[in-house]
């Protein structure tokens, strides 16, 4: 076993140089696949960070996605606008639209597979209709953001544009042997003199249509370089091959933060369950431990992703704090208790955003607050319902004998007979001394003892009855509840 051990060791010896050899200056390539969201944006900017200023080449985004979040997008063009153009080559692999085609045209240079498509940039939101379209107030900064990156890296402006809006008819031109692309009315209010120098070759982009190329179109267009068969064609156009380049994937912590991302609002749900339920009851068990678990798991994978840091933390922390100090010192329910959950609720809103209060210039971050604040409103709603489905069907189901002879017959007709139930017995009233949520105090014969109740709350002063006595402790219903 020793000589088995020894020989491992001296394998990873060796080829730890190797490893660390890996020659860093070498073009790169970085994926930019699957739904854009947080986790993309986090990983091309890491990879970038890492790559820009060490690697003597290109660095190629190979892109293959349907698009996703604005914000997100908006976030992984301004990290690559930080490459030198020159430098910076986007490959549609497969597919370029909506938010796809914004990060394509960030680069200097554009190649696209044969038979692949970008375009059709329209924001779009969800409704009970369906899709929608949203409207001006949206598009006109994403029409800004387009004509910047036309602008900077040399594609046609107006036909950028046209990938966002559907308000326009574009025309192809000619004039001096050089094509140009005017917007229909913007050509037809030019002087009759400087009219006639064009020479009008036709309607390239309809009114009421999106503009969404092909590969051929798009080097018609002016936007792609050249279609390519693959990304070893396009390697060997720029004078490289597979083995000259650095493939840039993900990591463990951005795969794993990926996969949270998309559960933690169940995660949140569950954590917010088990805190609450663990407030609720003597000592510190599995509902506790699980709750909080869950919140810092989904805390990390939204960390991870930019979207949250430590304040969030805090804040979060903060809420809670309170809320242990309205069940546990403070009587009834007050501010303690209400400041705490507002600071667990804006704290859960701002870890799901990377922005503090909505940009008024940035439309769509209104509409990804408003619906992070109904997520965490709904969260909490279904957090407080599978509070109450625990304490009413499982907890009380949870804690039964354990099995074998010795328990079965020593323990199956015993009573609890506790310093607290030996003051009662089944069927006594007595009544709530604070509120039952679901333990409290109660006064039965004269004595404060400690009760629960299976999931319900009652109010302080209200009359109870003793319903069931397990181990040390009394459950009770209101009186006259016929459950």
């Amino acid at each position: 076993m020793k000589n088995i051990l020894y020989c491992l060791f001296l394998i990873l010896f060796c080829l730890a140089p190797a490893v660390g050899q890996e020659d860093t200056s070498l073009p790169v390539v970085i994926p930019v696949n699957g739904e854009v969201g947080p986790a993309m944006a986090a990983f091309i900017k890491r990879a970038v960070e890492e790559n820009k200023e060490k690697t003597k080449g290109p660095i190629i985004f190979e892109i293959d996605t349907f698009g996703g979040r604005v914000d997100s997008a908006l976030e992984i063009v301004e990290t690559l606008l930080t490459i030198d153009k020159a430098d910076s080559i986007s490959y549609a692999k497969t597919k370029a639209i909506s938010a796809g085609a914004l990060i394509a045209l960030s680069s200097g240079r554009l190649y696209m597979k044969t038979g692949t498509t970008i375009g059709d940039c329209a924001p779009i939101t969800y409704s009970k209709e369906g899709v929608q379209e949203m409207g001006e107030k949206f598009q006109s900064p994403l029409r800004a953001k387009f004509r910047a990156l036309a602008k900077r890296n040399g594609f046609p402006q107006v036909l950028a544009e046209a990938m966002v809006s559907k308000d326009k008819e574009i025309v192809q031109v000619k004039k001096d042997n050089e094509i140009h692309y005017y917007d229909r009315d913007e050509f037809n209010e030019l002087k009759k003199r400087d009219k006639e120098k064009y020479q009008f070759l036709k309607t390239v982009v309809k009114k009421g249509e999106l503009l969404t190329m092909d590969d051929i179109e798009a080097v018609n267009f002016s936007f792609s370089s050249q279609s390519v068969q693959d990304l070893d064609q396009l390697l060997e156009t720029l004078d490289l091959t597979a083995d000259s380049v650095r493939y840039v994937e993900k990591n463990w912590s951005e795969i794993m933060a990926g996969y949270l991302i998309a559960i933690s609002p169940i995660l949140i749900m569950i954590g917010l369950a088990g805190v609450y339920m663990e407030l609720k009851s003597p000592g510190f068990g599995a509902p506790g431990l699980i709750g909080i678990v869950c919140l810092l798991l989904a805390f990390v994978s939204q960390y991870t992703t930019g979207l949250a840091n430590y304040t969030e933390l805090l804040i979060i922390l903060a809420g809670f704090g309170l809320l242990a100090v309205e069940v546990f010192i403070l009587p009834g329910f007050g501010i303690a208790g209400i400041a705490g959950i507002t600071l667990i609720f804006c704290g859960m809103v701002l870890s799901l955003q990377n922005f503090t209060l909505p940009d008024p210039d940035l439309p769509w971050e209104v509409d990804i607050f408003v619906a992070n604040v109904i997520w965490v409103m709904a969260i909490g709603i279904c957090s407080l319902v599978l509070s109450f489905l625990a304490f009413r069907y499982i907890l009380p189901r949870v804690s039964v004998p354990g099995g074998g002879t010795f328990l079965s017959t020593t323990l199956e007709d015993s009573h609890a007979d506790s310093a607290e139930t030996r003051h009662v017995r089944v069927g006594d009233t007595g009544t709530a001394l604070s509120e039952l949520r679901p333990s409290g105090k109660a006064q039965f014969h004269d004595q404060r003892l400690d009760v629960i109740t299976q999931g319900d709350y009652i109010d302080k002063g209200e009359t109870i009855q003793v319903i069931e006595l397990s181990k040390s402790k009394i459950i009770v219903q209101q009186k006259g509840d016929p459950s």
